[in-house]
């Protein structure tokens, strides 16, 4: 009886992380990564963001990516920032519903277009939200319109799921127990 209910709860723990695995991680220029040949505003056009997604920025050692406000964004002040990263492969979790922006810290590659605002919209299927500490809160506002598109799928962080798997999961989770019993 003891191996059965611990098949069963186990069984629970997979089925909870199917019905709540909802997050993406996305390389920010896929293929071409954070460089000043990307397109940004082409790669994000058909995404959408929300809270538990995560950016991956990878870039040459003699890049960087920031995350600043608006006006430093739009006026590419390279000396107001949130936090900049130089390590060539930085992962920032979208914590928060809002924009977020990010920038290259040359301030040349900025005014060439070496810049991405993200809008993350809330987590609809998430039970609660609840901030990592240590990242910084986005300013709420904006107005483009992404779907979600080229997702990188990750072990870290679960990837989004539909009906389908959820389906799946309870059938599964059905053969298990008449399995058992």
């Amino acid at each position: 009886m003891g191996k059965q209910l611990a098949v069963v709860v186990i069984g629970l723990i997979a089925f909870g992380f199917a019905i709540t695995s909802n997050a993406s991680t996305y390389v920010v220029g896929d293929n071409s990564g954070w460089d000043i040949s990307t397109n940004l505003d082409t790669w994000e056009q058909d995404k959408k963001f929300i809270v538990g997604d995560v950016l991956v920025f990878q870039y040459a050692s003699t890049d960087s990516v920031c995350e600043v406000g608006q006006q430093s964004f739009q006026t590419c002040n390279t000396t107001n920032v949130i936090k900049c990263f130089s390590d060539g492969n930085t992962s920032i979790p979208l914590t928060s519903p809002g924009e977020r922006y990010f920038f290259c810290g040359n301030r040349l590659y900025c005014y060439s277009g070496m810049k991405l605002d993200v809008i993350v919209e809330r987590n609809q299927s998430a039970v609660a939200e609840a901030p990592l500490s240590g990242v910084p809160e986005a300013e709420s506002g904006g107005s483009k319109n992404n779907n979600p598109s080229t997702v990188v799928p990750s072990t870290a962080v679960f990837v989004r799921v539909g009906s389908d798997a959820i389906f799946l999961g309870l059938l599964g989770f059905l053969g298990i127990l008449i399995w058992i019993f």
